[in-house]
């Protein structure tokens, strides 16, 4: 997953890249980029690491221009490199770069048919570079002098066409403006909205409302699957329907993990949509204590995401909510860590137990998600060392067992905790006394009671079924080999036998 920004202004909008890019560093912590446009010269500056550390005085002060875009990248499609920082660029037709979050399922495909018949070049592993060249390629075909409203959006019809899985992007294109386009399932997330100022109308597209929200612009609406809308230099907002309509498929890890709760994906709160993951939880709870009443003591969230299905558990069950740990921000997410040493070390500098709410009494554990089950038997361990009766948990997420290929860099399936394990025996070797697992079902109508005009969320995930339609065991198999613990340190040791030439080409 990655956070993708694109804005038009009326006049810097370097500080407002940075600062949106701060609002959506939960999607990205490898690299971090925007590119800005100042009359017909680009600047660009991309790097690995969080997005206060990639952007400096002198380095802000060098991306001028009144239009930009940006990006923050965890990796996907199996690599824990991040020597792919993005905005990616392509010099010609007119100078594009694009910032793309998602999956190109047919990414090995689209780079021999660019390089065979289109004669373009594809420099990286990276299906973001393939899905830029794709897009400039059906630019350039339409052979104008200048980019018009009307050859950009056949050029995004022309992506579609060819283009298979997941995306959601913005790309900038010098002398004309911004555009956003998302697949037609609108499987990752893309919202739009704009401001008035003194000097006149500026845009702003970018993968979560919260950001529009913080930077002060008025959310429009989502940009539907297949759509595509494009912020001109000169102040004119158009959006056209670039591809066939099929059916709407949001991903619902969005819901569980991914988004903030304080944005609003497909006309749903997030915030709202986790609450009644937690009622629902609740429900399970109480149906498993049917006979007799149940002997949990108190409700106590694994933070950060976590917090707001605890909530509406305790209250259902009667019984306290407390904060038990402490976080520390500063560790990242562990499930993308390469090495389960590494993993390990991570959770315990990454939570500590505040021992008077654990002794002694029977806690319910609330977790956004199981999927190695590294985190949640190490918690429980501190949990048991901190004192605590018995240690239950709850999961808002049903047992991840199939890989994500629409842009969620999760491991191979043999590592997921819940691969070929039923509840109980998951529940067993994470050491709980017993585990709760959303179902899907519930998952599902916890969002679309948000918004009943989507029929279909992609829980693929969870139950195997690609809303796409081109996954076949030969493609999952080719992915769970790219994606195992042993083939990501391999890359690793790579990548960092290369370092100095990949600081070289981030610093030019």
């Amino acid at each position: 997953m990655c956070g993708v920004v694109g804005i038009v202004g009326q006049g810097p909008v370097n500080q407002q890249l940075y600062d949106a890019l701060m609002v959506l560093q939960h999607r990205g912590q490898d690299s971090a980029g925007i590119a800005t446009c100042d009359g017909d010269r680009l600047f660009l500056r991309r790097a690995n690491g969080l997005a206060q550390d990639v952007f400096h005085q002198a380095s802000m002060q060098r991306l001028v221009g009144t239009m930009g875009i940006g990006h923050v990248r965890y990796p996907t499609a199996g690599t824990s490199s991040s020597a792919e920082a993005q905005p990616m660029y392509v010099n010609s037709p007119f100078g594009i770069t694009l910032a793309h979050n998602g999956n190109l399922t047919n990414a090995e495909a689209l780079k021999r048919d660019l390089y065979r018949e289109d004669l373009r070049h594809v420099n990286t592993e990276s299906d973001s570079e393939v899905l830029l060249n794709v897009f400039a390629h059906e630019l350039q075909r339409l052979s104008s002098v200048r980019p018009e409203p009307e050859h950009i959006f056949e050029a995004v019809r022309g992506v579609h066409a060819r283009c298979r899985g997941a995306y959601a992007a913005v790309a900038m294109i010098i002398g004309g403006g911004i555009l956003g386009f998302r697949d037609p399932h609108g499987i990752r997330p893309l919202v739009f909205g704009s401001r008035e100022t003194e000097s006149g109308r500026e845009f702003m597209i970018a993968s979560e409302s919260a950001a529009l929200d913080i930077l002060g612009f008025k959310l429009h609406r989502d940009v539907a699957p297949g759509e595509a809308v494009y912020c001109s230099s000169d102040g004119e907002l158009l959006t056209a329907r670039c591809a066939a309509p099929k059916t709407q498929a949001p991903c619902i890890f969005e819901q569980v993990y991914l988004a903030r709760p304080d944005s609003i994906i497909d006309k749903v709160s997030v915030y709202k949509a986790r609450l009644r993951m937690g009622e629902k939880l609740a429900d399970r709870v109480l149906e498993r204590y049917s006979q007799h009443s149940h002997d949990i003591d108190v409700v106590i969230p694994i933070p950060d995401t976590g917090r707001t299905a605890a909530l509406p558990m305790a209250h259902r069950l009667d019984v306290k909510y407390r904060e038990g740990f402490v976080k520390n921000r500063y560790i990242g997410r562990t499930f993308i860590m390469p090495g389960q040493t590494l993993r390990q070390k991570s959770v315990r500098q990454k939570l500590n137990p505040i021992e008077l709410e654990f002794k002694g009494k029977n806690v319910l554990l609330v977790e956004d998600s199981i999927v190695r089950g590294t985190t949640s038997r190490q918690i429980i361990e501190l949990a048991r060392a901190a004192g605590a009766r018995k240690v239950y948990m709850a999961s808002a997420a049903p047992p991840v067992r199939f890989p994500n290929v629409y842009g969620i860099d999760l491991p191979a399936p043999s590592e997921f905790v819940a691969y070929n394990r039923t509840e109980d025996e998951v529940g067993r070797l994470i050491g709980a006394d017993w585990l709760i697992y959303q179902t899907v079902d519930d998952l599902v109508d916890c969002a679309v009671e948000g918004n009943p005009d989507i029929t279909r969320y992609d829980c693929s995930v969870f139950d195997g079924d690609y809303v796409t339609g081109d996954i076949d065991d030969a493609y999952l198999e080719r992915l769970s080999l790219d994606r195992n613990d042993l083939s990501k340190q391999r890359r690793e040791v790579d990548a960092s036998g290369d370092h100095s030439v990949i600081e070289l080409h981030n610093h030019a």
